[in-house]
């Protein structure tokens, strides 16, 4: 209950009807948007990988999967997937995809560790995309291309989502700004990583910080990074490092920066090495995802996942992520809630 936000005099803008509505409004605009910018065709997903494969996503180390064992397969071990950032990849390769276009999905996850708050739940639902680059296009430059694109998808979906539902008018910047996370740490030296996202992202609306993963000039990462997908070691500009990052949108409603995707250039077979080397987790070598990319048989490539449920949230200007999405959470939670206006579906 103290992960609890309430807004002061709280109500939602759209009733329940009109918001289920405009979330399959926002959910069909957007990734058709997204699709075009990135030249993306959508695949099929799984919702299970089997456990030793290397697929499943780590996210920091520490969370659990949901596992159990397959009765047809002599009790083998399958696990619900956290997030399909190397499946992605392997499925390129697969697919044959060339270089210039991409895969998206929906990916649908259950990441039990969560802990509950306004914006987390332990079911996952976003848009996980990968899109084959060459080997040259490694780089801050096309990184940032990148994340404009998205940028432009999110606007444009905005725009139409006010055309169509006219309480909701369009605020977020023209632009998306840029910021190195060793940047941001010497501007708030004396701030917590989410203290700095929390003044950055009010002071400019929307902003990209790059560099996730790897250790900062005072001996701490700004935020966790599995080692085996997005890149946090190459060097970018100015003696900094990483090719990945966040996009933040300052979100009114809740008075805090807002996370609305996690992406990044993938880690080539020495940054992938560096990386294990880094995290202590050289043993994931013999796993069947990291032979192939040790082996250079993997694309080299670029993605991320973007919330599906965050979008809808903040597009929406919903207090809480239970009011776009059908999850579990606590009978508490559920009536401190209600009494608040905040309405579950």
């Amino acid at each position: 209950m103290e992960n609890l936000f309430i807004p002061k005099d709280y109500h939602s803008t759209l009733d329940l009807e009109t918001t289920e509505k405009a979330i399959k409004f926002i959910k069909d605009q957007f990734q058709l948007h997204l699709a075009a910018e990135l030249k993306l065709r959508r695949v099929t997903a799984p919702m299970i990988v089997m456990k030793g494969t290397g697929l499943n996503d780590d996210l920091n180390g520490i969370e659990r999967p949901v596992a159990f064992p397959i009765k047809g397969l002599d009790d083998q071990t399958a696990e619900v997937v956290h997030s399909l950032a190397k499946w992605k990849r392997f499925m390129l390769g697969k697919l044959d995809i060339p270089v210039g276009k991409g895969i998206y999905t929906d990916m649908n996850a259950l990441r039990p560790d969560e802990v509950f708050t306004n914006i987390h739940s332990i079911y996952v639902d976003q848009w996980d995309w990968e899109k084959s680059i060459a080997k040259d296009e490694r780089s801050l430059t096309f990184l940032k291309k990148t994340v404009k694109q998205i940028y432009a998808s999110l606007k444009r979906t905005e725009y139409i989502l006010s055309e169509y539902y006219s309480p909701l008018k369009p605020f977020l910047p023209e632009e998306i700004t840029f910021i190195h996370s060793e940047d941001l740490l010497k501007k708030y030296p004396n701030l917590s990583p989410k203290e700095r996202e929390g003044q950055v992202t009010k002071e400019f609306g929307a902003v990209f910080i790059i560099g996730i993963g790897g250790e900062l000039a005072n001996g701490e990462p700004h935020d966790g990074r599995a080692p085996d997908y997005d890149d946090w070691t190459t060097p970018s500009t100015n003696g900094y490092h990483g090719l990945n990052g966040d996009i933040l949108l300052w979100n009114p409603v809740l008075e805090q920066s807002f996370e609305i995707s996690s992406m990044g250039i993938r880690v080539d077979e020495e940054a992938l090495k560096l990386q294990l080397k880094i995290s202590g987790e050289e043993k994931r070598k013999d796993l069947m995802f990291h032979k192939k990319l040790l082996a250079g048989k993997l694309p080299y490539s670029i993605g991320g996942g973007i919330g599906q449920s965050r979008l809808c949230m903040f597009l929406l200007r919903k207090a809480h992520i239970g009011e776009v999405q059908s999850s579990i959470w606590p009978d508490e939670l559920r009536d401190a809630s209600k009494k608040a206006g905040i309405i579950f579906l």
